[in-house]
């Protein structure tokens, strides 16, 4: 992908208007902007805003993936001009905006279904069904929701057109997708194009499949290294497995690709566990981590005040602000990650080189993009370690870190 020129030394910062404040309105979390702006936050990425389906909803307010109109903004968030307004102010503050896209499948009373049933996923008896999900592990019926059919080409016209509304309308920089992976990647590839003839986008792809970055998503998951960064923390992996993953990530992309390294994200934080369960007393050393290793460090809204509750995905469930106690951490660590060349996104930030510190519970690693240089040491346990690098002894107390810049 040509990535736009202010994503490569970007972060991403995710909103769920719903539970960002009481009000759980557009204009409600307007007011943290200039905070967040001070945190340094590059990208928003807000969770869908769309209306939610009615027709077998799921809890009270419904899931925000259930949509039931692609051209208007869900009523309990606001209107249309509270969301113009939010833009602009982002923009004005230096910042850029992404919105979600459900293009997988539609709420129940999404006007397609009687408009153009031909567009569904059928059942053997040619009935509309609700959408069956296969995560690996098992196949699960998404009750809310029925699936799109993108072997019907007209659906695809339709389709970016609803994106490009937005783009028209609102000035948005891009899109997070939804289950991008389960879409005809030729599909991405046009709506691509034709996003990009209007305005260049941005493109968040909600999976790890390398393909996808094939002239369509700038940015995939890096759900790998989450996985070796939770089994860390529970002290079910060390270090080694860390080098074990970086082998594999150096081979897995185009050379420009980006990768989202993140701690949390709604998923994870409403079906799976929230940052004390996953993390406990380590959670600042893998936010370092998820910071300075190659790709673009996502922030879950929450997680700079020490979000510790799974917040419910289909109820009002307010964040609790408290304090705002790791929100220096993550100004510290992205402020570094827009100053150091070495760290920047894709091909245009350094490789990492790990270094033997003769104990698997430290790791030692720097990125150095010619002169500048960042050294990272991470004492990755619970107890305090002693171990020698280059030739000298030291010690890191139970998950300390220390970053040296040059």
């Amino acid at each position: 992908m040509q990535h736009v020129s202010w994503s490569r030394s970007a972060n991403i910062y995710e909103v769920n208007v719903r539970q960002y404040t009481p009000e759980g309105t557009l204009n409600a979390f307007a007011a943290h902007l200039p905070r967040l702006q001070q945190m340094g936050v590059d990208i928003l990425w807000l969770m869908p805003i769309h209306p939610i389906g009615k027709l077998k909803r799921k809890g009270k307010l419904g899931s925000y993936y259930a949509v039931s109109d692609y051209k208007a903004i869900n009523p309990e968030f606001g209107k249309l001009k509270d969301f113009k307004a939010l833009v602009q102010q982002a923009h004005e503050l230096g910042m850029k905006v992404i919105i979600d896209w459900v293009a997988n499948h539609t709420a129940w009373d999404h006007e397609w279904v009687k408009q153009h049933p031909e567009w569904y996923l059928k059942n053997d008896k040619g009935q509309i069904q609700s959408y069956r999900y296969d995560n690996g592990t098992e196949v699960e019926d998404w009750t809310d929701v029925v699936g799109l059919d993108y072997s019907q080409k007209p659906l695809w016209t339709a389709m970016i057109q609803a994106m490009q509304y937005w783009v028209k309308e609102t000035d948005i920089d891009g899109f997070r997708c939804d289950v991008a992976h389960l879409l005809p990647l030729k599909f991405w590839q046009q709506a691509r194009a034709k996003l990009d003839a209007q305005k260049p986008m941005f493109m968040l792809a909600e999976s790890d499949d390398a393909q996808l970055h094939d002239a369509a998503f700038d940015m995939t998951y890096d759900w790998a290294l989450q996985d070796v960064l939770k089994k860390i923390a529970k002290g079910q992996a060390d270090v080694r497995d860390l080098k074990d993953y970086l082998a594999s990530a150096a081979n897995a992309l185009p050379t420009d690709g980006y990768r989202m390294t993140f701690t949390a994200n709604h998923d994870t934080n409403s079906w799976h566990n929230h940052d004390a369960g996953h993390f406990g007393d380590a959670f600042a050393a893998m936010a370092v981590i998820a910071a300075t290793f190659p790709g673009m460090p996502l922030v879950y809204g929450g997680q700079e005040s020490g979000l510790n509750k799974m917040l419910q995905f289909f109820e009002k469930d307010t964040i609790d602000w408290q304090n705002f106690k790791h929100e220096k951490l993550y100004a510290n660590l992205l402020a570094m990650k827009k100053k150091h060349p070495a760290l920047h996104n894709g091909a245009l930030g350094a490789p990492v080189e790990v270094f033997d510190a003769e104990n698997h519970h430290i790791l030692a690693f720097r990125r150095q993009k010619g002169i500048d240089v960042v050294s990272v040491q991470v004492n990755m346990s619970g107890q305090n370690q002693s171990f020698n690098l280059h030739g000298k002894p030291r010690k890191l107390g139970a998950w300390e870190f220390q970053i040296q810049t040059s």
